[in-house]
């Protein structure tokens, strides 16, 4: 796993960066840093929350590659020339703002999905930047030195709220305006080529922050965001933490008051159906050939549930796989039932129909769709289609364009996928689980 840095798209285009109007500056390194260590006191004390975390980050000087500044989770890189520029109150400003890509994880690939790079660093850019306004912190690099994303009405909007209004902006190409001003790190695979691949590093583990950022391996890279996580915990439970920003309030509850597993929850909804369909009364015959008793159904009745998997972009099909797999597997315990399955984005792809008789088939259900996400697409789908399920079963990112649907229509679940961070969605109606994989599940 070679550490890569994206700077505002995913080439490197003089139209991609933004306008930076600082002068060279004579200071050295040694004394840039001081500066920024004088603005981590400030921030020790009078805003705790971020200065514990800020002396979390090691300074390196990384002028010969980093236009502003930038993190990876374990340091605080910058440009000499840039951050010579600033007031004190400007640099706790800008540590700020790292300091929050990394409670939120903004770094981590598996948060964005596939979701276009420009696009989701700058919707990052507009809900920390709100934070930060809100929380006090320091002051906003001031607009002419460089032009930083800041606009009131995505206030209490999370990045995949913001993104996806960012996306209807957008031109063809998927590029706005706006830029993101630091830049965006992330470890993806690939190869040990470009930025970071080269660089050296000493024996703290430390770059010297000329070649690039120091290669992170996945195994390292886990670790720094797991550390990072309890550290902002401990910060944040801290008596003088401070005025905690909105999202890192709701992002620790949710890590202290964990909800109940989506496996779990998704089992309970589909047997409560379940329930007052099938009878003991008398054995299955496809239970009965197994060599076990499984419940008969009481065709007075019939199950009927739909499902829908929301592709508008940020799934992925292993994510799909794994939440199709839990279904069948709930479902090869019973006989006589129905299932709806579709895709979606802002229309209804590949509707299939599943009973026990061919459920073998289900796990080679092909995905369809990829575009933005309108989840009233659905439930038009279903009523002009004349079903009307005792469970409709969505898988979905959580962040529709326009509603979550029709309240009165059906019974819902909603399995929200994606590791949002800074804000978690929950539906108006129905019951929302957040969606974890096995793996990380088992390994937390």
């Amino acid at each position: 796993m070679a550490m890569q840095v994206s700077y505002a798209t995913d080439d490197t285009t003089e139209a991609a960066k933004p306008s930076i109007n600082v002068p060279d500056t004579d200071l050295t390194s040694n004394e840039v840093k001081d500066l920024l260590i004088k603005a981590r006191v400030d921030m020790l004390m009078n805003a705790p929350f971020f200065g514990a975390l800020a002396t979390r980050l090691t300074l390196v000087d990384a002028t010969d590659w980093c236009p502003t500044a930038a993190t990876d989770g374990r340091r605080f890189y910058f440009n000499r020339h840039f951050t010579a520029a600033l007031t004190e109150e400007e640099c706790i400003w800008l540590m700020g703002h790292e300091i929050l890509h990394c409670v939120y994880d903004h770094m981590d690939p598996n948060r964005r999905g596939s979701r276009i790079h420009q696009l989701w660093n700058v919707a990052n850019d507009y809900v920390i930047n709100l934070e930060l306004e809100h929380a006090r912190l320091g002051k906003r690099i001031r607009k002419e030195i460089i032009e930083v994303c800041f606009d009131y009405k995505y206030d209490k909007l999370g990045s995949e709220e913001v993104y996806d209004m960012l996306y209807e902006e957008a031109d063809d190409a998927g590029r706005i305006q706006k830029v993101s001003f630091d830049m965006h790190m992330e470890h993806e695979e690939g190869d040990d080529e470009g930025a970071g691949a080269g660089a050296e590093a000493n024996a703290d583990g430390d770059g010297d922050g000329k070649s690039g950022p120091v290669p992170m391996t996945a195994e390292e890279k886990e670790k720094v965001k797991q550390e990072f996580k309890s550290a902002t915990i401990q910060a944040a439970k801290g008596q003088s933490a401070g005025n905690l920003p909105a999202g890192v309030k709701r992002m620790i509850d949710q890590l202290l008051n964990p909800q109940l597993d989506w496996r779990t929850l998704l089992a309970m909804q589909i047997q409560s159906v379940i329930k007052s369909d099938y009878t003991f009364a008398r054995a299955s015959r496809k239970g009965m050939d197994a060599g076990f008793w499984l419940p008969a159904m009481d065709y007075e009745t019939s199950i009927d549930v739909a499902i829908a998997l929301d592709m508008s972009g940020s799934i992925q099909d292993s994510m799909a796989r794994d939440f199709l797999s839990e279904v069948k597997g709930i479902m090869d315990q019973y006989t006589g039932f129905k299932i709806h399955l579709f895709c979606f984005d802002t229309e209804v792809h590949c509707p299939a129909v599943f009973t026990d008789m061919d459920m073998e088939e289900f796990m080679d259900y092909e995905l369809g769709g990829g575009g933005g996400t309108d989840f009233d697409c659905c439930f038009d789908y279903m009523k002009e289609e004349g079903i009307q399920p005792k469970k409709f079963i969505m898988f979905t990112d959580g962040y529709p364009w326009n509603s979550w649907g029709d309240e009165s229509y059906c019974d819902t679940l909603f399995v929200v996928h994606g590791e949002h961070g800074d804000r978690s969605p929950i539906a108006p109606f129905g019951i929302t689980v957040p969606y974890t994989r096995k793996d990380k599940q088992e390994a937390a």
